[in-house]
């Protein structure tokens, strides 16, 4: 028994080391499980995870493709699919494309990972960022391409004339301002002066945190502009609120980068300052008119859905078809009206951050099975397999995950009129389930797929088309994300799309089967 014991601590102290080692390495590594669809990953390390940009909940459970977003015609890409098909190993440069979008090249090795009977269960890659030798190719090429010396007088000639940069600062729209290293103004434009009732001669010359009377000493944007951008990382879209003297308060939305000119403009930091207040004024508005209005609406619909339930429990025994026919469409439109109303609501928590959680432990694959058996016996027209199994307990509100899935699911019956068969896959990931939900309709372009989560975003074929309001994805998405999970879609148009969702798994149960 000691000794057994021994071996287990052993086997853990190995397993830690492994462990270690792994997340100790520069290069990114990943592992793919191929016994579930898709080859899903189920682990990676540090080292992919700051190569990417992407998050570690974020990666689980994604194919290794995503990381070439809408570069889909590259050779590679086909070659590491010949690879996995026939299990063995492959080496290739490839394009891939961090979170933030920026693109960097990617030397990948991928090798099968076999079990005793020679069975393939598993893919190791390895990845290392060779961006740095891929551009020095490039550069290059392009230098046999034209000469080096007229491109860096035009290029010097640009960046010193003074001119120049001050010709946009002045055009553009937006409030602009130029700081040096030590974030001294060294020019802003008219739209700055006007916007916040100040001169040039007391702006330009100035250190930023001291202009007027401290009124841009904003805690948020000092701390921003004095530990981010010395890193060379952009601030983008950061919301400031401020009161400010004369023009009150004002909502703002900040973009600066650190520049690294040559010559006299060394080190500049380029700031555009957007004002959102009236946006905001106008969200905010729109928000409490959709509470008050969702909540105005709820009470009389409520008694008259009382009142239908009445009436189709005391109708006469022989009212006519067409009589029981209308009656019916009433109940049914006031069962749709009372989602939307609901779904305005839910949204309507959601902005004001007050949606509920009451967090119980459930069991993912009774939840799906229920879920997928209500639609298949409500007497649609399509078919709905479910798939897979993983024994797993997620700790979250059922309720809400189930309308999660309702969700999912009435938007792969609505967009699939002619294509009648809906896919249900669960798996066990790492720690992690993933649910994906396919159907083979009309799919989602890549513009839309960037905006279809957005509060009310609804694509304009699909409006002319199909009924709605645009928030049920979004609802969907902020549900699972308050379950530290993640949604994602994966389409192309008129070849369907699939939604798949994450959720931490709480524990595994025993399977009784």
């Amino acid at each position: 028994m000691n000794q057994s014991n021994h071996i287990n601590r052993n086997e853990s102290l190995d397993y830690e080391i492994y462990l270690q080692a792994l997340n100790s390495s520069n290069s990114g590594i990943i592992i793919t499980d191929n016994a579930i669809l898709d080859n899903p990953i189920i682990y990676c390390n540090k080292a992919f995870e700051n190569i990417t940009g992407y998050s570690h909940n974020e990666i689980i459970g994604h194919n290794c493709r995503f990381l070439q977003a809408q570069d889909r015609s590259q050779p590679q890409r086909q070659q590491l699919k010949e690879a996995i098909e026939n299990g063995y190993e492959c080496r290739v440069e490839i394009r891939n494309y961090k979170k933030d979008g920026t693109l960097f090249w990617n030397e990948l090795f991928v090798s099968p990972v076999k079990n005793n009977a020679g069975e393939i269960t598993h893919f190791i890659g390895v990845q290392n960022d060779i961006s740095e030798r891929k551009n020095a190719e490039i550069e290059l090429i392009e230098e046999k391409a034209s000469t080096e010396k007229k491109i860096v007088a035009r290029t010097k000639e640009l960046q010193d004339s003074e001119a120049f940069l001050s010709s946009i600062i002045q055009t553009v729209r937006e409030s602009l301002l130029v700081l040096d290293s030590n974030y001294r103004v060294l020019s802003a434009n008219k739209h700055f002066l006007s916007s916040f009732k100040v001169t040039e001669a007391n702006t330009v010359g100035k250190i930023l945190f001291e202009l007027g009377n401290h009124q841009w000493d904003i805690e948020a944007l000092k701390q921003l502009l004095t530990k981010i951008l010395p890193t060379n990382n952009p601030v983008i879209d950061f919301e400031v609120s401020h009161d400010f003297p004369y023009i009150g308060r004002k909502v703002m939305l900040v973009n600066a980068y650190r520049v690294e000119f040559e010559g006299q403009f060394k080190d500049r930091i380029l700031i555009a300052i957007e004002d959102i207040t009236d946006q905001k004024e106008i969200e905010q508005r729109k928000d409490d008119f959709l509470s008050v209005a969702s909540h105005e609406l709820k009470t009389p619909l409520t008694s008259i859905k009382g009142l239908i339930q009445i009436l189709q429990r005391v109708k006469p025994e022989n009212s006519s078809e067409k009589f029981n026919t209308i009656l019916d469409k009433i109940a049914n439109q006031t069962d749709r009206l009372n989602l939307l109303i609901n779904q305005l609501l839910d949204t309507s928590k959601i902005q004001s951050g007050h949606i509920e959680l009451h967090k119980e432990p459930f069991e993912i694959d009774k939840l799906l099975n229920d879920a997928v058996s209500n639609f298949n016996y409500a007497g649609s027209n399509h078919q709905i397999n479910l798939r897979g199994k993983t024994n797993a307990v997620i700790l979250g509100d059922d309720l809400q995950i189930t309308q999660v899935i309702n969700n999912l699911l009435s938007n792969a019956i609505k967009y699939s009129p002619e294509d009648k068969v809906i896919d249900v896959q669960s798996d066990k990931v790492s720690n992690y389930v993933k649910v994906s939900v396919t159907d083979y309709g009309i799919g989602i372009s890549h513009n839309d797929q960037a905006k279809i989560f957005d509060r009310f975003y609804r694509a304009q074929d699909i409006q002319q088309k199909f009924a709605g309001l645009g928030i049920g994805l979004y609802i969907c998405q902020q549900i699972i994300t308050a379950h530290d999970g993640t949604l994602w879609v994966e389409s192309e148009e008129g070849r369907g799309a699939t939604f798949n969702f994450t959720l931490p798994i709480m524990k595994i149960y025993d399977n009784e089967e």
